[in-house]
């Protein structure tokens, strides 16, 4: 069978029996996130940044699985492609569970990381560390090009929140959100780390599962 030539990365062609995934967001890190996985899976994933005719699809949802339906569904359906909508986000024991799905947006619209950890430190000021537990949370869905959810996964993962910032790698709430087991927050471990444990990369993984179920595992040649 010849093989597609469209490149994924400079190291992955496309399996040309899987249609191209489009993510839907324009988040760079996210892609990569995801590429990573999937590109040696033989499939290609493309952003939002690709298609001018894209939409802004509302986040109405109140959890996380309503939001990932949204995105993806509301999506594909004017792209006319199969596209992947991601949400995640942080849930805090001492606040109930919020941020959640308000996570990237908890300091207002702006989407500002900065202040977004600015308003968390402010909230659990007082807390103690005992009290400090959180939780990633990620859902991925994957509709086809008619708003038909076809695949999806939800995963987590356990830490708590410190009293300061450190390390500089990821993105969000990376900074404040420790790992117990490596006594380090996510902005302070290595992306290689971060790609065996966090909620993204769990998700991930079993949703990629999903995606060789749905389209069929082809032999190697």
């Amino acid at each position: 069978m010849a093989q597609d030539t469209v490149s994924v990365s400079s190291d992955y062609p496309r399996n040309p029996n899987y249609p191209p995934l489009v993510l839907g967001s324009r988040n760079k890190k996210k892609k990569g996130e995801l590429t990573a996985l999937l590109a040696p899976l033989g499939f290609e994933i493309r952003d939002l940044s690709e298609y001018p005719e894209a939409i802004e699809v509302d986040e109405t949802g109140t959890t996380f699985t309503e939001n990932a339906h949204l995105k993806a569904a509301e999506q594909a359906k004017v792209l006319k492609m199969w596209v992947i909508g991601e949400d995640s986000g942080l849930e805090v024991e001492a606040l109930d569970g919020r941020p959640g799905v308000y996570s990237a947006r908890f300091a207002g619209e702006e989407h500002d990381d900065e202040k977004n950890n600015d308003r968390l430190l402010q909230e659990l000021d007082g807390i103690p560390e005992e009290k400090r537990g959180a939780r990633y949370v990620c859902h991925i869905a994957l509709s086809d090009p008619d708003g038909n959810i076809r695949a999806e996964a939800e995963n987590y993962c356990y830490g708590r929140i410190r009293t300061e910032r450190c390390g500089t790698n990821g993105f969000g709430y990376d900074p404040l959100f420790e790992i117990v087991e490596y006594h380090k927050t996510f902005g302070e471990l290595s992306p290689e780390i971060k790609a065996c444990i966090s909620h993204r990369a769990c998700a991930l993984r079993e949703f990629s599962q999903k995606l060789l179920d749905l389209f069929g595992k082809t032999p190697e040649n």
